[in-house]
Protein backbone atom coordinates (compact mmCIF):
# COMPACT_ATOMS: atom_id res chain seq x y z
CA UNK A 1 0.00 0.00 0.00
CA UNK A 2 0.87 3.41 -1.21
CA UNK A 3 1.16 5.63 2.18
CA UNK A 4 0.23 9.29 0.57
CA UNK A 5 -0.07 10.62 3.83
CA UNK A 6 4.06 10.63 4.60
CA UNK A 7 6.55 10.38 2.07
CA UNK A 8 4.71 9.73 -1.49
CA UNK A 9 3.97 13.60 -1.42
CA UNK A 10 7.81 14.07 -1.22
CA UNK A 11 8.68 11.93 -3.67
CA UNK A 12 6.37 12.91 -5.99
CA UNK A 13 7.99 16.64 -5.44
CA UNK A 14 11.89 15.24 -5.83
CA UNK A 15 10.52 13.48 -9.31
CA UNK A 16 9.21 17.01 -9.99
CA UNK A 17 11.93 19.12 -9.85
CA UNK A 18 14.35 16.92 -11.02
CA UNK A 19 13.03 16.31 -13.90
CA UNK A 20 11.72 19.96 -14.39
CA UNK A 21 15.59 20.54 -13.91
CA UNK A 22 16.58 18.55 -16.29
CA UNK A 23 14.20 20.03 -18.70
CA UNK A 24 15.52 23.40 -18.42
CA UNK A 25 19.24 22.18 -18.25
CA UNK A 26 18.22 20.49 -21.82
CA UNK A 27 15.99 22.96 -23.14
CA UNK A 28 17.58 26.40 -22.00
CA UNK A 29 21.55 25.47 -21.69
CA UNK A 30 21.95 23.38 -24.21
CA UNK A 31 20.10 23.63 -26.68
CA UNK A 32 19.27 27.70 -26.41
CA UNK A 33 22.58 28.33 -24.76
CA UNK A 34 24.99 26.47 -26.77
CA UNK A 35 23.40 25.58 -29.89
CA UNK A 36 21.39 28.50 -30.18
CA UNK A 37 18.32 28.18 -32.05
CA UNK A 38 19.44 28.49 -35.46
CA UNK A 39 21.97 25.38 -34.36
CA UNK A 40 19.25 23.46 -32.73
CA UNK A 41 16.88 24.01 -35.95
CA UNK A 42 19.81 22.96 -38.22
CA UNK A 43 20.36 19.75 -36.00
CA UNK A 44 16.66 18.67 -36.61
CA UNK A 45 16.56 19.60 -40.26
CA UNK A 46 19.89 17.43 -40.97
CA UNK A 47 17.85 14.59 -39.09
CA UNK A 48 15.02 14.72 -41.21
CA UNK A 49 12.52 16.98 -39.09
CA UNK A 50 11.37 20.06 -40.25
CA UNK A 51 13.63 22.52 -38.88
CA UNK A 52 10.76 24.41 -36.82
CA UNK A 53 10.33 21.41 -34.26
CA UNK A 54 14.17 22.19 -33.01
CA UNK A 55 12.36 25.78 -31.89
CA UNK A 56 9.03 24.35 -30.76
CA UNK A 57 11.44 21.52 -28.64
CA UNK A 58 13.21 24.26 -27.03
CA UNK A 59 10.00 26.05 -25.84
CA UNK A 60 8.53 22.97 -24.95
CA UNK A 61 11.31 21.80 -22.55
CA UNK A 62 11.77 24.82 -21.10
CA UNK A 63 8.06 25.18 -20.47
CA UNK A 64 7.64 22.08 -18.82
CA UNK A 65 10.73 22.66 -16.84
CA UNK A 66 9.13 25.59 -15.31
CA UNK A 67 5.92 23.87 -14.96
CA UNK A 68 7.40 20.90 -13.68
CA UNK A 69 9.51 22.74 -10.97
CA UNK A 70 6.46 24.95 -9.87
CA UNK A 71 4.22 22.16 -9.82
CA UNK A 72 1.63 23.74 -12.17
CA UNK A 73 -0.51 20.99 -14.09
CA UNK A 74 1.51 18.22 -13.36
CA UNK A 75 0.07 15.57 -14.93
CA UNK A 76 -0.63 16.99 -17.90
CA UNK A 77 2.87 18.65 -18.47
CA UNK A 78 4.05 14.90 -17.79
CA UNK A 79 1.62 13.42 -20.51
CA UNK A 80 2.63 16.79 -23.36
CA UNK A 81 6.30 16.26 -22.61
CA UNK A 82 5.98 12.33 -23.76
CA UNK A 83 5.89 12.94 -27.63
CA UNK A 84 9.54 14.97 -26.92
CA UNK A 85 11.30 11.97 -24.91
CA UNK A 86 9.90 9.06 -27.25
CA UNK A 87 10.96 11.14 -30.31
CA UNK A 88 14.53 11.09 -28.68
CA UNK A 89 14.57 7.55 -27.81
CA UNK A 90 13.22 6.95 -31.16
CA UNK A 91 16.07 9.32 -32.22
CA UNK A 92 18.86 7.57 -30.03
CA UNK A 93 17.73 3.79 -31.20
CA UNK A 94 20.45 2.91 -33.38
CA UNK A 95 23.31 4.25 -31.36
CA UNK A 96 22.09 1.50 -28.71
CA UNK A 97 22.75 0.80 -25.58
CA UNK A 98 25.08 3.31 -23.35
CA UNK A 99 24.07 7.15 -23.70
CA UNK A 100 27.72 7.91 -23.96
CA UNK A 101 28.38 6.07 -26.95
CA UNK A 102 28.97 8.25 -30.33
CA UNK A 103 25.71 9.60 -31.28
CA UNK A 104 24.45 8.68 -27.45
CA UNK A 105 22.12 5.62 -26.27
CA UNK A 106 19.09 5.41 -26.21
CA UNK A 107 18.55 3.80 -22.46
CA UNK A 108 18.07 7.90 -20.88
CA UNK A 109 15.63 9.18 -22.85
CA UNK A 110 13.85 5.90 -22.30
CA UNK A 111 14.29 5.97 -18.76
CA UNK A 112 12.92 9.72 -18.98
CA UNK A 113 9.80 8.35 -20.57
CA UNK A 114 8.99 6.43 -17.83
CA UNK A 115 9.86 8.58 -15.32
CA UNK A 116 7.18 11.13 -16.96
CA UNK A 117 4.67 8.38 -16.73
CA UNK A 118 5.09 8.25 -13.29
CA UNK A 119 5.07 11.19 -12.83
CA UNK A 120 1.89 11.80 -13.98
CA UNK A 121 0.25 8.61 -12.14
CA UNK A 122 1.46 10.37 -8.78
CA UNK A 123 0.87 13.93 -9.34
CA UNK A 124 2.23 16.78 -8.48
CA UNK A 125 3.13 16.22 -4.89
CA UNK A 126 4.13 18.36 -1.60
CA UNK A 127 5.17 21.93 -2.43
CA UNK A 128 3.03 22.41 -5.72
CA UNK A 129 1.53 25.69 -6.44
CA UNK A 130 -2.28 25.52 -6.84
CA UNK A 131 -3.54 27.70 -9.54
CA UNK A 132 -7.15 26.49 -8.45
CA UNK A 133 -6.70 28.62 -4.90
CA UNK A 134 -4.91 31.10 -5.95
CA UNK A 135 -7.53 32.35 -8.63
CA UNK A 136 -10.43 31.45 -5.82
CA UNK A 137 -11.65 28.41 -7.58
CA UNK A 138 -11.61 24.81 -5.74
CA UNK A 139 -8.09 22.72 -7.03
CA UNK A 140 -8.68 19.50 -8.78
CA UNK A 141 -6.95 17.60 -5.89
CA UNK A 142 -8.69 19.47 -3.08
CA UNK A 143 -11.99 18.07 -4.44
CA UNK A 144 -10.74 14.40 -4.33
Amino acid sequence: MIDTRTTTPYAAFLLRVSMGLLFLAHGALLKLGTFGITGTMGYFGSLGYPPFFGAIVIAAEIGAGIALILGVGVRAVSLLALPIMIGATLQHLPNGWVFSARGGGWEFPAFWTVLLLVQAGLGAGAFALDLGRLTGRRSVEAAA
